[in-house]
C-alpha cells in the first residue's frame, strides 16, 4: 500500500470506504467533513492506495496541543494485513514532525475489535470524558 495526501478526485471512493467500514453517521455528512478538512492541514488527510484504488484513510490534525486521528479506515476485505498499523505510524510521524507531544483519538466504547487494535499499538484509555456540542448542523 502506498500512502499519499488526499486528492479531490478521491472523495467518492473515500466516502464509500467510510460507509463500508461503518464510520458514517446520519448526523455527520462525510462530504462536509472532507470539505472542512481541506481548509485546515489538508496534507494531513492521508490516503492509502493499492493499484490506484483507495483502500485506506486517516484524517489527521494538530491543534498545537494535541494531535488527533479521525476516519482511520481500511477496506474490510484488506483488514488484518498491517495497513491500519501503517497509517497510524504515518500519523504519528507526521505529528512528531510538527512537535506534537500527544495523540488522541475517539473510539466508540462498544467497538471491541478497534479498541483491541489500538491496544496492540500501545494506546490506552485516558481518564477523560469526551464531550461534544454541535455548532453547525449538517442536515
Amino acid at each position: 500500500m502506498q500512502l499519499r495526501p488526499f486528492h479531490p478526485a478521491d472523495e467518492s471512493a473515500v466516502v464509500e470506504l467510510w460507509k463500508a467500514c461503518g464510520l458514517t453517521r446520519p448526523w455527520n455528512d462525510p462530504h462536509n467533513d472532507i470539505a472542512r478538512k481541506l481548509t485546515t492541514q489538508p496534507e494531513l488527510f492521508q490516503i492509502g492506495e493499492i493499484d490506484g484504488r483507495v483502500v485506506a484513510t486517516a484524517m489527521i490534525g494538530y491543534d498545537g496541543h494535541r494531535g488527533w486521528v479521525y476516519y482511520l479506515a481500511v477496506d474490510p476485505a484488506l483488514q488484518g494485513r498491517g495497513y491500519g498499523r501503517m497509517l497510524m505510524a504515518r500519523a504519528e510521524a507526521l505529528l512528531i514532525e510538527r512537535g506534537c507531544p500527544k495523540i488522541n483519538l475517539l473510539v466508540r466504547e462498544t467497538n471491541d475489535a478497534v479498541l483491541a487494535f489500538y491496544d496492540r499499538l500501545g494506546y490506552g484509555r485516558d481518564a477523560a470524558v469526551s464531550l461534544g456540542k454541535r455548532l453547525i448542523p449538517d442536515h
